[in-house]
């Protein structure tokens, strides 16, 4: 049986700040606080720690999400109803755009703490 993601730790200046970035793009419940993490839970299991960060120096991370259609549209309507800069690819070259690759469609938006986030509606990865 392969392995199963069980939780990742996601380095942030304020925990409850990153965390709450992306809970609110996604229309997701308030982050819950887990010793000392912000914890985000998935839908997969998957729960995401935030821990503030000892160093001040935070190395950026890739987080990508596959959500369904309409799912995509709404956390994308958030995105421009708060006027947040957003690019079609990860090298940030196509600006307020979305990329319709893989047969699907996604966007990269960075977190406060320059966390690369992607929502994406079709995954990569194929049998």
């Amino acid at each position: 049986m392969p392995a199963r993601l069980d939780h990742t730790i996601v380095h942030s200046r304020d925990r409850f700040a990153a965390a709450r970035f992306l809970t609110e793009l996604m229309g997701a419940p308030e982050p819950k606080p887990f010793g000392p993490f912000a914890s985000v839970p998935l839908e997969n299991g998957v729960t995401l720690d935030y821990l503030d960060s000892a160093s001040a120096r935070i190395v950026s991370q890739h987080l990508a999400f596959l959500v369904p259609d309409g799912e995509f549209d709404e956390i994308l309507a958030r995105v421009q109803e708060r006027e947040l800069p957003y690019w079609a690819d990860p090298h940030h070259e196509r600006s307020q755009q979305i990329n319709h690759e893989h047969q699907g469609r996604g966007f990269y938006i960075d977190d406060p703490d320059g966390h690369s986030i992607e929502f994406l509606t079709h995954t990569y990865v194929t049998d």
